[in-house]
């Protein structure tokens, strides 16, 4: 099924407007997703007074923190996009906030604005990596003491580092390195529809030669 689109797209671009006019220091690019979803992509120095003033504004009161996650596009220079998914109750409206960064460079927390980026920023630097400067808290959330890596990078191998298992011997479980050897995984980005026979690539005129030549090579 389809989503229908309800809302006021007019009022989406006002407010992408009103936000971008008001943080120019801060947001780079405004944008509309999937017919009414708000985004905007602003500097790694700007999510702290950013989502601030997202939260607190009396004309957008942004309140809730849906969701923050993260993106590895290896490609990029910053390969590291983090995405945070706010909602506004007050105006039944959300937004999506994007910004960018690296493995090396931290981002400011915003657990001082919502509690529970806490865990949020916990999972993304136990999965991806991504440092947050002013977290109380952070450490692995999900992997076991003394992981190593971070799962959800594009360069981790499917197979990890080590393994876990139950010795019957030691009757307990133990962990050791992984013997399983692993090549760099190699992305295909191109299109799907550019995936097919190389016959279907070809004009239709050399198709055709193509299908009688090998009906007299037959013959």
């Amino acid at each position: 099924t389809i989503r229908r689109i309800t809302t006021d797209i007019q009022t989406v671009k006002d407010l992408g407007l009103y936000i971008s006019g008001c943080l120019p220091k801060y947001v780079q690019k405004v944008q509309i997703n999937a017919g009414d979803e708000l985004e905007i992509l602003i500097c790694p120095d700007g999510v702290v007074p950013t989502i601030n003033f997202l939260k607190y504004h009396q004309n957008t009161q942004y309140i809730s923190l849906s969701d923050l996650t993260a993106v590895d596009v290896p490609s990029r220079k910053y390969r590291f996009e983090v995405v945070y998914n706010l909602l506004s109750f007050v105006f039944n409206s959300r937004i999506r906030v994007k910004t960018y960064t690296d493995e090396l460079t931290p981002l400011q927390s915003i657990e001082s604005i919502h509690d529970a980026a806490n865990w949020y920023e916990r999972e993304i630097w136990d999965m991806f990596g991504i440092l947050f400067r002013g977290n109380s808290d952070l450490r692995r959330i999900l992997t076991d003491y003394g992981f190593e890596g971070h799962p959800l990078r594009k360069d981790f191998p499917l197979s990890g580092f080590v393994e876990v298992r139950y010795d019957d011997e030691y009757k307990r479980v133990v962990c050791e390195p992984l013997e399983l050897t692993q090549e760099f995984r190699k992305f295909e980005l191109s299109a799907p529809w550019e995936q097919f026979p190389n016959f279907r690539l070809a004009a239709p005129e050399e198709s055709k030669e193509k299908d009688s030549s090998k009906e007299k090579d037959k013959k």
